[in-house]
């Protein structure tokens, strides 16, 4: 008997000594860092025998599994994309060199679901709240007539001065509003402004021409172009032929819009809307012809050939912003203004978070990261 306990000690013994063999496991939850969802994190337990796993998925509803890769360790997390609302399980089989099946594990069904709020974007709901706000403050106050101040741009107090000009002289006005379509929010802004200067010619009984590549904006035009010859009360003057169509073809309209020059030598141009390579050549001619020039872009490659060239340039927002200027409408003043008191607000946050990070503060900086 004390021979039996001592081999039954023993082989307890060497039992503790051999080392356990773990088991192949899988663990799958949601991505609570998604906001949107549709992710999950993979994480499982490797087995010393497997030369590859293989992962797989279905959902609860689904027979079949399919395959979504093969991996040759489970040291890292794996995240996987999913749908939401849709319960989900996922396979791993652990297969050695001949390709057998060691080992299966299957995880229980997981589902992910969108969150009602995005946390990681408070500050931006917090920016937008404030900036709609400010925007629609000094809309408000410019509704009720109070006085809103832009600073004077040079180029739009000369619209009046050119389409003058070309009155005294007795010569036409050449309006061209860009090369573009009315995709393009330059040639939008480009035939607003056009309406706003057919009043000074209406007003003034001025010579209209508008040369246009499009179809589109022709049609665009001459609709502007009558509304606004009827709001000055000289339907008279106006003639659909003062808007005409040439061509489609870049060149072949630069061409075209330089023999207008040269033949008609008008007093104003205005070169307003989208411009590619014929910018300088049309604002060559311009000058050549001796015409007060006023052009205005949003295309920063073309700002410079029309400083070069022109009397005056409207520069990026300026362009944009003509309207409101000429048109005095108040809500476009107060988003104008509201705008600009934004940028203010922005340009000193920058300013302050740049002297924080000089002087080792990263406080400052990590709350834009909430």
């Amino acid at each position: 008997m004390e021979k039996k306990g001592v081999i039954l000690i023993l082989i307890f013994l060497m039992a503790l000594a051999l080392p356990l063999r773990a088991g192949l496991t899988l663990n799958v939850t949601p991505d609570r860092d998604e906001p949107e969802g549709r992710k999950v994190i993979l994480t499982a337990g490797e087995i010393e025998q497997a030369f590859r796993y293989d992962l797989f998925k279905k959902s609860v509803q689904d027979k079949d599994w399919i395959f979504v890769l093969g991996l040759t360790h489970l040291d890292k997390p794996v995240i996987l994309d999913v749908e939401n609302d849709t319960p989900v399980q996922f396979r791993i089989v652990a297969v050695d060199r001949n390709e057998e099946t060691i080992e299966e594990v299957v995880s229980d069904p997981v589902v992910t679901q969108a969150m009602w709020f995005n946390t990681k974007r408070i500050v931006r709901f917090i920016s937008m709240i404030l900036v709609s706000g400010i925007i629609l403050f000094y809309i408000r106050k410019a509704r009720k007539m109070q006085s809103i101040y832009l600073r004077p741009i040079a180029g739009l107090k000369a619209f009046e001065e050119a389409v003058g000009r070309a009155t005294e002289m007795g010569k036409s006005v050449l309006y061209v509003p860009g090369i573009m379509d009315l995709d393009q929010v330059e040639t939008i802004s480009g035939v607003i402004i056009l309406g706003h200067v057919a009043k000074m010619t209406a007003r003034y009984e001025a010579s209209l021409n508008v040369p246009v590549s499009r179809s589109l904006v022709m049609e665009a035009a001459r609709e502007i172009v009558n509304e606004s010859y009827l709001s000055e009360g000289r339907p008279d003057l106006f003639n659909p032929d003062m808007v005409h169509y040439y061509t489609d073809d870049q060149f072949a309209f630069a061409a075209a819009v330089d023999g207008i020059m040269l033949r008609e030598k008008p007093a104003a141009v205005f070169l307003q809307g989208k411009f590619y390579a014929e910018s300088l050549i049309l604002a060559e001619t311009g000058n050549s012809i001796g015409a007060i020039q006023i052009a205005g872009t949003g295309s920063p490659s073309q700002i410079p050939f029309f400083v070069t060239a022109c009397d005056y340039t409207l520069i990026g927002e300026e362009f944009f912003a003509a309207s409101a200027y000429l048109g005095q409408d108040p809500k476009l003043l107060g988003s104008i203004k509201g705008q600009d008191i934004v940028k203010g607000a922005i340009m000193v946050t920058i300013l302050v978070g740049v002297v924080f990070e000089s002087l080792g503060f990263s406080f400052f900086k990590a709350i834009f990261n909430l």
